[in-house]
């Protein structure tokens, strides 16, 4: 039986099926509109995800020295890369089980139950008693910033304009090295300092991301289920007043008419084999592509980054208490690379830009291994060429989660998300510290630079597979780029 209601974009009368089909112009309401303070509010209360996960990263990798100290947990270098690798397998698990979730249960939702699950496990590291319980409560930190991935990036995607979506996605990405700049303070204050005794100052460190995720709660509160999200599941009255009251606070000057509309069948759910026929048949190549781009980065990052203390630490003799020194600039360069570059991706385009920060990440860190083998490098130079080399792969990396949030449709955007960080984590990223840590620990720098090398790669085999593979995303509707599998003609 067919129903007539309102239509939740116009306010005109349309024909609904069953009341199961509605015509709606909300992602352009959205898209269209002018940057204002209310993005504000979504990028803070959202990209704070990327603050503690730097803040944990760079906690971890600054506190790799002190937590060999027989005073604190007294851990082996094959233990310090077997916790890291413990963390983001415990990633890789929350972002499948929250990922999947997201897509059923809502984007809000899930940031809420993600962001307690990270603050009360980054709260019990700082209790921990020997290796495995460490190792454990790392799991655990990881598992809940693993969530965190998929619903807030998708959440991201589906509240900001098209027109800038590319910056700021890679400006919020950025944000992971606010968190690593301010680890690496809070453990020069902490430890190289000598302000709190060291068996004190490494679990007052791990105390700082619990403390700046109970504040984000409170934050997160004013931020608003997607509209997107909401249209497809059967609450577009609901997503028609959120957009509504967003409007509300712009001048009506500012407001061009929302170009065209979408029908949207509504639905509960996405079946397993709707997942699968999209991201295995109809966007095979797009998987393929962010397969690639996730595990390139994911190796290269989580492989030289986990590990730059013990490198600081064995081949240039600097004392564990000072590593936070070499880390806060090299987190600065990496902010900065994403917020400078970010604008390119958005006018040259998404294929070139990624392209070539790719590339040149790769071919960077090849010199720099050569450098490195023949002794050529010291504490400080090598900082300075991680520092120019992370510039370029902050952006490369944030383009990787760009990438793979906006190429798919919307109903399986999230858990889109958590298999391409799952799998790029899995194949490039959960072996790659323990596998550093072990090259390290045979003392030859020529073990080191292969390791590099094989990093360098990655990276460039990344570039060229976004020249074949990539999609000309700049600009467009999320509609435009990949149509909801609930689209239907009205």
């Amino acid at each position: 039986m067919e129903q007539r209601g309102l239509a939740p974009s116009t306010g005109k009368p349309v024909r609904l099926a069953g009341e199961t089909t509605v015509e709606s112009n909300l992602p352009m309401r959205l898209d269209r509109l002018p940057w204002h303070r209310w993005h504000w509010l979504v990028v803070t209360a959202l990209g704070i995800t990327w603050v503690l996960d730097g803040l944990e990263v760079t906690l971890a990798g600054s506190l790799a020295g002190i937590l060999r100290d027989p005073r604190t947990l007294g851990l082996t270098d094959l233990e310090i890369g077997f916790s890291a690798t413990a963390y983001l397998g415990g990633a890789v698990a929350g972002a499948l089980i929250f990922g999947y979730a997201t897509d059923r249960l809502g984007r809000k939702r899930l940031f809420t139950i993600t962001l307690l699950v990270y603050l009360l496990a980054t709260a019990a590291t700082a209790f921990s008693w020997n290796f495995w319980s460490y190792a454990i409560f790392r799991a655990l930190t990881g598992a809940g910033i693993g969530g965190e991935y998929s619903a807030i990036n998708s959440a991201i995607d589906e509240l900001i304009p098209a027109r800038v979506r590319g910056r700021v996605d890679l400006g919020i990405n950025a944000a992971f090295w606010m968190g690593a700049a301010l680890g690496a303070a809070g453990s020069i204050v902490l430890l190289e300092w000598g302000l709190v005794p060291v068996t004190l100052g490494w679990r007052l460190a791990f105390g700082i991301g619990a403390l700046l995720s109970a504040g984000i709660l409170i934050l997160r509160h004013w931020v608003p289920e997607s509209p997107r999200w909401l249209t497809i599941h059967g609450r577009h009255r609901e997503a028609v007043h959120i957009v509504e009251e967003i409007e509300k606070h712009v001048d009506p000057a500012d407001l061009p008419e929302p170009q065209g509309s979408i029908g949207i069948q509504v639905r509960k759910g996405t079946t397993w084999s709707e997942i699968w026929h999209s991201m295995a048949r109809v966007y095979r190549t797009r998987s393929l592509l962010g397969l690639i781009l996730m595990s390139s980065q994911a190796f290269f990052y989580n492989g030289l980054f986990f590990t730059y203390a013990l490198v600081l630490v064995s081949f240039h003799g600097v004392p564990p208490e000072s590593v936070g020194r070499y880390v806060f600039p090299f987190a600065l360069g990496n902010f900065l690379g994403p917020l400078v570059l970010g604008r390119l991706f958005d006018t040259i385009g998404r294929k070139p830009m990624i392209a070539v920060t790719y590339g040149a990440s790769g071919a960077l860190l090849a010199l720099a291994a050569w450098l490195f083998v023949r002794g050529q490098l010291t504490a400080f130079t090598q900082g300075l060429a991680w520092t120019a080399i992370f510039f370029i792969a902050s952006a490369a990396a944030s383009s990787a989660y760009l990438t793979v949030s906006e190429i798919f449709p919307l109903e399986v955007r999230a858990l889109a998300i958590a298999i391409f960080y799952a799998c790029g984590t899995l194949v490039g990223g959960v072996g790659a510290p323990a596998l550093f840590g072990a090259l390290i620990a045979s003392g030859s720098r020529a073990n080191v630079a292969r390791g590099y090398l094989a990093a360098a790669g990655f990276m460039i085999l990344a570039a060229v597979a976004e020249l074949v593979f990539g999609v000309s995303a700049e600009r467009q509707p999320l509609e435009s780029v990949a149509e909801p599998l609930s689209a239907k003609r009205v």
